[in-house]
């Protein structure tokens, strides 16, 4: 998916999140989303995945060369957050089932293979609420990264995951990113070191209100 963004701002109140941000983001890359907490690198993404409106500027999303509808965009995106919450009363195969009849998996991707890729095998059958906070960080990477999706957003991926989680990490992301879109918002550079572009959100900070 290729997305141009031009002249793009967002506003709460009187205060500009960022402003006049103007890039295009191209399928194969992968673009780190920089910046100190409380920068404003979550709401950039949430504005990219059509959740949030710009408050100015415009964003325009093509698929295979094709115009894109910003309403269009959920079905062709995937997203992991450390915010973004799981329906815990399901079992994990009962929550991979009701997940891919919304967002199918990568061809050749069964759910069976995607829990042995996340190395859940002795919680199949687990209630997610029981699911320590690392399993469901891995639980809900291994849904976006494994997703029949071009468009991949990922939020401070590897919060919650100790160094073998990481090191999981490390190894799908690279596995899962070829031919897609990727922004990666992080201040952790083991979760960006492989992106090849980089969007620090404080350089379109200038004006902070108005």
């Amino acid at each position: 998916m290729q997305i141009q963004a031009t002249g793009l701002g967002k506003r709460f109140q009187r205060d500009w999140i960022f402003r006049g941000l103007t890039r295009t983001f191209r399928p194969g890359s992968a673009t780190a989303v920089l910046g100190p907490n409380g920068a404003g690198k979550s709401t950039l993404l949430n504005t990219f995945s059509g959740q949030l409106l710009p408050t100015e500027g415009t964003l325009t999303y093509a698929l295979a060369g094709r115009a894109l509808a910003v309403e269009d965009v959920p079905r062709h995106l995937a997203y992991a957050a450390p915010y973004l919450e799981l329906l815990e009363e399901l079992t994990l195969l009962e929550l991979l089932r009701f997940h891919t009849q919304f967002k199918p998996l990568r061809a050749g991707i069964s759910t069976e293979k995607l829990v042995d890729i996340m190395y859940l095998g002795s919680a199949r059958h687990r209630l997610i609420r029981e699911f320590s906070s690392g399993m469901k960080q891995r639980l809900k990477l291994g849904l976006a990264l494994y997703a029949d999706a071009p468009l991949l957003l990922l939020d401070e991926p590897t919060t919650n995951l100790d160094a073998t989680g990481v090191a999981w990490y490390q190894e799908h992301v690279q596995a899962t990113r070829a031919g897609r879109t990727l922004l990666l918002s992080s201040n952790v550079p083991a979760e960006y070191a492989f992106c090849d572009e980089q969007l620090v959100v404080t350089d379109f900070q200038a004006e902070r209100a108005g």
